[in-house]
């Protein structure tokens, strides 16, 4: 008889296998990640000039956020309701509405528009199933206290399987735009949802396959894309970051700072979403551009930075501002509703604050070891960026 011997690691000897398997993907995660910023310094002055200069040139196009808007289809029946939300600085781009221009939209001068915006509310959002075309059967619009405007649109579904979503306005509002379409049944449960730009407006689904409700965390993520685009995408924040990661400092110090700009903005951007506190966009976009300038200027006039992070703790408090208007935006109104996409777009906006803090800081700490780039890259980066913030703070105040 022949006996075969079978061998068996413990539990310990296993547990030490997996922590010797994450220990090396760990190193060689880390080897790659120096491996690519020893890489990058080696162009490291002209992708700093380069990232400015992107800056600049879209400062034109993207002089102020291209924006986001709403847009909620509830199902009851054979019957929907889509409700859509806009900036009013959108909506004004194909239907002035203050016709004094004093940053003000008055009841009077609402009612001289108001036609005008119900037949726009008509042609802003297209409804059919199975090929069929459905026309609403009634229409609304308003304007809150925020200076968002809303249409409303009810319409009877035909009869069939495929329903066809199309948001039509998108592609008049300036480049890149985006719409965060919500797709609820009559509880206000989520069915399903999408964000969609002027290259992909439309939504199919198969009436049949939707659940008939749909658990929040799916909405939870949303919002958090929705986060990390507004800062991807929002290049006024964008360049406000660069400017103070490109300053440099030691490790302490970039987290003192970015510590700051985040509990700044999240207390702001709590306060406007919960309408505890309103300050109109008119005063808060031109304070954005305004830091913007100071702190490029800053990195010229001054280098030391230890105390940096009381000025970025205010300037937060700005941007925490125009973060809430991006929610607003979206139609998340106060209350407790508004308290999950408010964490959620938030955490968004971490992350994308992380992901260019990670990029930049350690290409900045390798690249500041040379004498050249603190004496001439810097000062030059930092007087393109105080450019751009000129150019949106002259915009926002006066427009061009």
């Amino acid at each position: 008889m022949t006996h075969r011997r079978i061998s068996t690691a413990s539990g310990s000897e296993r547990g030490s296998n997996k922590e010797l398997f994450t220990g090396a993907a760990l190193a060689t995660a880390r080897n790659t990640y120096l491996a690519l910023v020893n890489w990058l310094s080696r162009f490291g002055p002209a992708i700093c000039l380069l990232l400015v200069l992107m800056i600049l040139a879209t400062a034109s196009a993207f002089a102020h956020d291209p924006g986001l808007s709403a847009a909620e289809v509830r199902l009851d029946g054979n019957k929907a309701v889509a409700r859509l939300t806009f900036a009013r600085g959108d909506i004004e781009i194909v239907a002035p509405m203050d016709a004094d221009r004093d940053g003000r939209v008055t009841q009077p001068e609402f009612e001289v528009v108001e036609g005008r915006l119900e037949s726009l509310a008509k042609e802003s959002f297209a409804l059919s199933v199975d090929g069929e075309e459905a026309s609403p059967s009634a229409v609304a619009v308003g304007l809150d206290e925020s200076g968002a405007v809303h249409f409303e649109l009810e319409f009877t579904l035909p009869q069939g399987a495929k329903l066809s979503l199309r948001s039509l306005l998108i592609g008049k509002f300036p480049r890149g735009h985006r719409q965060f379409l919500a797709l609820r049944d009559v509880k206000g449960d989520s069915l399903d949802q999408r964000t969609l730009d002027a290259s992909n407006n439309s939504f199919e689904c198969d009436l049949a396959a939707l659940p008939i409700s749909k658990t929040r965390p799916h909405a939870f993520w949303g919002f958090i894309v929705l986060g990390v685009e507004h800062i991807l995408l929002g290049f006024d924040h964008l360049a406000f970051l660069f400017a103070l990661l490109i300053a440099g400092g030691t490790l302490r110090e970039a987290v003192k700072i970015i510590t700051s700009f985040t509990v700044a903005h999240s207390i702001t951007l709590s306060l406007a979403t919960l309408d505890v506190v309103a300050i109109p966009a008119s005063v808060v976009e031109p304070l954005i551009a305004a830091s913007i300038i100071y702190v490029g200027l800053e990195n010229v006039w001054r280098r030391e930075i230890k105390r940096r992070w009381i000025l970025t703790f205010a300037f937060g408090l700005v941007h925490g501002f125009g973060f809430a208007s991006a929610l607003r935006e979206l139609g998340v109104g106060a209350g407790v509703k508004a308290v999950a996409p408010l964490l959620s777009f938030n955490l968004g906006v971490e992350i994308g604050q992380i992901a260019v803090a990670a990029l930049v800081l350690p290409l900045t700490w390798k690249l500041r070891q040379r004498p050249q780039f603190v004496i001439r890259y810097v000062p030059a980066c930092s007087i393109l960026i105080a450019l751009a913030g000129g150019y949106w703070l002259w915009d926002r105040l006066w427009g061009l």
